[in-house]
């Protein structure tokens, strides 16, 4: 059974399995995320760490499970791949502007 996402969200997901330049229409423009310890701010950052991302690693994301709250909605994902630790659930948690992300926070 699929998972009812917020478009937006599942359009980040769909586009996740693509290069960095996808993903980034689906941010607003001042968009901030989160992913590793570092914070990446507006479309050119969001593009590079993506695309960096995607250079260093190669990876599959499942998601599983999908909760709202307070605003914020949280996908929890399977990911497989060749970075260390793999394989790994990971929570998005994501803030809504929209039709856009405004921002995403990425964490165990």
């Amino acid at each position: 059974m699929a998972l009812e996402m917020p478009k937006p969200i599942q359009n980040y997901f769909d586009a996740d399995k693509s290069d960095g330049q996808s993903i980034v229409p689906c941010f607003t423009e001042d968009a901030v995320v989160r992913d590793e310890g570092k914070t990446y701010m507006g479309h050119d950052a969001i593009r590079r760490w993506k695309e960096e991302s995607a250079a260093k690693y190669t990876y599959t994301s499942e998601p599983f499970a999908v909760e709202t709250n307070g605003g914020r909605t949280v996908v929890s994902s399977h990911l497989v791949g060749d970075f260390p630790g793999s394989p790994v659930d990971l929570r998005y948690t994501f803030l809504l502007r929209g039709d856009r992300i405004a921002a995403l926070e990425i964490a165990p």
